[in-house]
């Protein structure tokens, strides 16, 4: 008896998840508005007191230990543009399912402050997020898109998205990381139900 729930319970303690946030690897991205998917991650390494110390399948990873499930945060060091290649060889290597990896990442046609939780679709235009999907050859996997607003007037949006935020927006951003934080733990806990019913909308 003791033997049959020692196994259980370590079954359970091998769960693991993967989180890749997305961005550009480089002190001069840091703060770029397509960086929210590493700022997300940073958010979530901070609180726990972690670092980003290892690397791994083209990833600065680390491991981070939620209730009985073990969760890596991977942050992709191949620039935006192959963010699949890593994200991919991590799931291959852990044989991760869709629904136990989430992908964060910016979405410009979504308003400052706003998160949105999906279990699938497009890339929104997100070329990070369009690599994944070549990638993995799938677009049914969740993942969470943060809002970064527009580009006023006709400012093209790449231009746009590598470029801080204003001031007014950075406020913003204050609020919204730690919340979206908490939306990825939500998804690791209690599944992507929970998290979208409780997080998505404006802030």
């Amino acid at each position: 008896m003791r033997r049959a729930l020692r196994g259980v319970l370590e079954n359970c303690l091998t769960l693991r998840h993967l989180v890749a946030g997305l961005g550009n690897p480089g002190r001069e991205y840091r703060l770029h508005r397509h960086n929210v998917g590493y700022m997300v991650l940073d958010e979530l390494a901070r609180r726990y007191e972690l670092l980003f110390s290892r690397q791994q399948a083209q990833a600065l990873v680390v491991d981070l230990r939620l209730g009985e499930r073990q969760v890596l945060l991977a942050k992709p060091k191949t620039y935006m543009n192959l963010s699949g290649n890593s994200v991919g060889q991590l799931l291959n290597f852990y044989q991760i399912p869709d629904e136990r990896f989430i992908l964060v990442f910016d979405d410009i046609d979504l308003p400052i402050g706003t998160l949105r939780i999906r279990p699938g679709g497009g890339s929104a235009g997100q070329n990070g997020a369009k690599s994944v999907i070549q990638r993995l050859g799938t677009q049914e996997f969740p993942r969470l898109r943060i809002g970064v607003d527009r580009p006023p007037g006709k400012k093209a949006a790449a231009n746009y998205v590598l470029r801080p935020f204003s001031k007014e927006q950075q406020e913003v951003m204050e609020f919204v990381l730690p919340r979206a934080a908490d939306a990825v733990e939500e998804f690791v806990r209690a599944g992507i139900d929970a998290a979208m019913n409780k997080f998505n909308g404006i802030l």
